[in-house]
């Protein structure tokens, strides 16, 4: 598969394109929002990571004007975050619109888990 991954944080950013790539697939990265719309309509990827806590413009603005952008607005994406109480999960996903949920730290299993219900 062809995926993004945007994310601030070097660190989380790093670990988990190293774990798609290990996994066998071509991911690209983003450090911040900035330009990620145009690298989107431009990429033709199956699912698109978003961390939904960064500077600027956080994760459900950027979610949201993705979705109002035609050629975006059926992109699949994954919200990433720490933030996993029951409400913030159903806020990401039922309110905001992302097709599903990765919190961190993420693992081989929950990534292994995303990436099967895309394929499906």
């Amino acid at each position: 598969m062809r995926l993004l991954v945007i994310d601030d944080s070097s660190v989380d950013r790093l670990a988990l394109v190293t774990m798609l790539q290990n996994l066998g697939h071509e991911v690209d990265e983003c450090d911040g929002t900035e330009n990620a719309l145009h690298q989107i309509e431009a990429g033709n990827y199956n699912l698109v990571f978003l961390d939904v806590v960064m500077p600027g413009q956080d994760g459900y603005k950027f979610l949201r004007s993705l979705r109002l952008n035609p050629p975006t607005a059926d992109q699949y994406v994954v919200f990433c975050s720490s933030k996993k109480t029951p409400l913030e999960v159903n806020y990401g996903i039922k309110r905001a619109g992302a097709n599903d949920y990765l919190t961190k730290p993420v693992t081989n299993e929950t990534i292994e888990e995303i990436l099967q219900r895309v394929s499906s």
